[in-house]
């Protein structure tokens, strides 16, 4: 059985061999052609999608330079001395000199002179207060505008409102502008310094501003009246600040004519008609003088 095997093996392998080439390619088209299997594309056209893992992430190419290594003979170029030439401070390790040291002469920073002021010891920074904040703490109720014989808004309401704390008022409050379009409720409010827009919006809707100076004692007091037995006068601001709270044209200050006028006329109402009759008196003089004949002196003719 084993020879008769090995026998029909050979004839097999016999026939296959004996084949024609004719008959192999036309079976092997005709397969090619019945087939349903698409033809493989080129390596060229075919795209290669590679999908983003952890094993894949690579910095672009270039993104990371080498560092140079030195010291690794001469033939590297940066050998024995590592580029640093013999000898002085500079090729020591650790050595060197600080940026801006010019060998000793005077540096370029200090040939100018200086200008400006710059310390941060002497800045008084202010609290910064939109007049849109004041209409919404007064639309939530937690601000009620005074009345017309109520005194007006102080730093202390704004503090009692919840609108900042005692703890960020360093120096005072500076009113500002933004959200005026949403202001409509008349309101008198005395504050460290305000902004002319800030003015013409409180204005704008019949209420009144004055700007107050306070200093470290007169903001204590104010903020926490309970912690004196007896409160302190308020002190004057000092000479740079004088022209700020004396001008009402454009700050309203407290030390202006026109605001010492105003509060003057709240507590003595009986005064105003005697201004009007005063103003009325002053109209009169000056028409009759513009209206009058020029006169001539002697001399003159």
């Amino acid at each position: 059985t084993m020879m008769a095997q090995r026998l029909l093996s050979r004839a097999v392998t016999g026939i296959r061999n004996c084949r024609p080439a004719s008959v192999t390619s036309s079976n092997t088209s005709a397969v090619a052609s019945f087939s349903t299997k698409p033809q493989e594309e080129s390596e060229q056209d075919r795209e290669i999608v590679q999908v983003l893992k952890l094993n894949n992430l690579r910095d672009n190419p270039g993104a990371r330079k080498q560092k140079r290594r030195v010291g690794r003979g001469t033939g590297s170029g940066r050998g024995k001395t590592c580029g640093r030439g013999h000898k002085g401070q500079k090729s020591r390790s650790g050595g060197g000199v600080r940026p801006g040291f010019e060998g000793g002469q005077t540096p370029l920073h200090k040939l100018f002179p200086k200008r400006g002021f710059k310390n941060k010891n002497h800045g008084t920074p202010m609290v910064p207060l939109n007049v849109g904040t004041l209409q919404d703490y007064i639309d939530m109720k937690r601000l009620i505008p005074p009345g017309p014989d109520d005194p007006p808004l102080t730093l202390k309401d704004l503090v009692d409102a919840g609108i900042t704390k005692n703890s960020a008022i360093k120096h005072g409050v500076k009113l500002l502008s933004d959200g005026s379009d949403r202001l409509k409720t008349p309101i008198r409010i005395e504050i460290s310094r305000a902004s002319t827009k800030a003015i013409e919006a409180i204005e704008r809707v019949g209420g009144e501003i004055t700007t107050v100076h306070y200093n470290q004692l007169a903001l204590r007091a104010l903020l926490k009246p309970h912690k004196f037995d007896i409160l302190p006068r308020f002190a004057l601001p000092p000479p740079k600040l004088m022209d700020y709270y004396t001008d009402w044209n454009n700050h309203r200050g407290y030390l202006s004519p026109q605001a010492q006028m105003r509060k003057l006329l709240k507590t003595r109402p009986d005064l105003q008609e005697k201004i009007d009759a005063k103003m009325m008196m002053m109209d009169d003089n000056n028409d009759s003088d513009s209206s009058s004949p020029e006169t001539t002196t002697p001399s003159e003719k």
